[in-house]
């Protein structure tokens, strides 16, 4: 029990990316903090991912898990890969890797830093570093001036305490199969920042990502980036018992307009 306190358990999902998968482990067994554990879910690939991940059958720090039970909904898959993953993993602080993205070597160890000086913080965001086309762009911690949100960075670049997991999944219980626009890691921020309030974002560029597979058809405000913004705010409504401020807001009504407009356009051109 003493050597879970300070393990950290880093969770991979990955769907086809055989490509990709080999960068994001290495990435995390040469991190310069020692005591984790890798837990790999592959959802039914059918690239060769299975032959990359077995690979690291005789490594000791890395379990994986081959799904047999796919939904079909991106979202939901990828969060029932992560929520599998958790229940498998024994660490007190959580790290979550798309298996498309990769860590810097330090991260783990500034993310565990962080939590020691931020004690009462339960979820730690850092920033992201953006891959397209071998360019690298770091991202800023800030979103549009008119926007309801905090910035919320991608799913590679969330860490979490156990404890508020698995009061989150107690709340998303109901809503699991719902708002199916709605991925896990937005809904973990969303549950920290504006429910239980133990937040952080920090200012450290620790996370490579890309943009790749689902994340290419969210470009921001296409008919999808309406309609997944909308859903989040019903799923923020519901989750907070039906805390209306969360809708009394120029940022919804706008969103709610413009989501409906796209939709009616969009009906028409598929007439």
């Amino acid at each position: 029990m003493k050597k879970n306190i300070n393990l950290v358990s880093i969770l991979i999902i990955n769907y086809n990316n055989a490509k990709y998968i080999d960068r994001a482990i290495k990435s995390c067994l040469n991190q310069t903090y020692k005591n984790i554990e890798i837990l790999i879910f592959d959802d039914i690939s059918k690239d060769n991912s299975k032959k990359k991940i077995l690979k690291y059958k005789n490594n000791k720090k890395i379990k994986y898990y081959f799904n047999n039970n796919k939904k079909n909904i991106p979202a939901i898959d990828a969060s029932n890969g992560y929520i599998f993953l958790f229940n498998k993993s024994k660490g007190q602080i959580v790290c979550l890797l798309d298996s498309d993205d990769f860590f810097k070597k330090d991260k783990v160890e500034k993310i565990v830093n962080a939590f020691k000086s931020k004690k009462n913080k339960q979820f730690i965001q850092n920033l992201p570093i953006e891959l397209s086309k071998n360019y690298l762009k770091k991202k800023n911690n800030k979103n549009n001036v008119l926007s309801y949100w905090p910035y919320l960075a991608p799913e590679s670049c969330i860490s979490f305490r156990r404890e508020l997991f698995n009061s989150f999944l107690k709340t998303n219980f109901k809503y699991k199969y719902s708002f199916t626009y709605v991925w896990l890691g937005f809904r973990v921020g969303v549950y920290s920042y504006f429910i239980k309030k133990n937040f952080y974002s920090l200012a450290d560029h620790l996370t490579v990502y890309e943009a790749l597979g689902q994340s290419e058809k969210y470009k921001t405000y296409n008919p999808l980036w309406f309609h997944r913004r909308r859903q989040s705010f019903e799923y923020l409504y519901k989750i907070s018992k039906k805390n209306i401020t969360h809708k009394l807001n120029f940022d919804y009504i706008v969103t709610l307009i413009l989501s409906f407009i796209l939709n009616i356009f969009n009906n028409k051109k598929n007439a």
